[in-house]
């Protein structure tokens, strides 16, 4: 009888670590976006009477666009081939709206819940599904 030599299916350690690292920064980055997507959300909706729906197309693409710039540059460290990675990036980042839209549709049209409680509880959701999409996609 041999022993099996062959490699775990799991990633090296290195590369949970650099995953990890990742994931911190494009947390801490994502965080930075959400705080100015959910303050132009709130802007456009509450002060300047815009419908939820539109508000949240415009907020989300002004945080998309300054999240993409940030992780392009200390998160994945790509600098090549940026537009075709920020139309990934900005997608993905449709997913988002897609998904927030979803929401607001079963929640506030629904349920008559306040379409700023949905915005902020949609963020979390949000962010751990653009983190896969775009570390698989946009920045692979």
């Amino acid at each position: 009888m041999t022993a099996d030599t062959t490699a775990p299916a799991t990633a090296p350690p290195d590369d949970r670590a650099r995953t990890v690292r990742q994931l911190v920064r494009y947390t801490l980055i994502g965080g930075s976006g959400v705080l100015l997507d959910l303050l132009a959300f709130l802007l456009l909706h509450n002060s300047a009477g815009m419908d939820e729906q539109f508000a949240n197309a415009l907020s989300t693409t002004l945080g998309i666009t300054s999240n993409f710039a940030l992780n392009a540059r200390f998160t994945f460290e790509r600098r090549d081939r940026l537009v075709v990675r920020f139309l990934r990036f900005y997608a993905v980042g449709l997913t988002g709206i897609a998904l927030t839209n979803l929401l607001f549709l079963l929640f506030t049209d629904s349920l008559g819940i306040d379409a700023n409680l949905v915005k902020a509880g949609s963020l979390p959701l949000v962010l751990a599904l653009q983190f896969v999409l775009n570390r698989k996609w946009s920045f692979a």
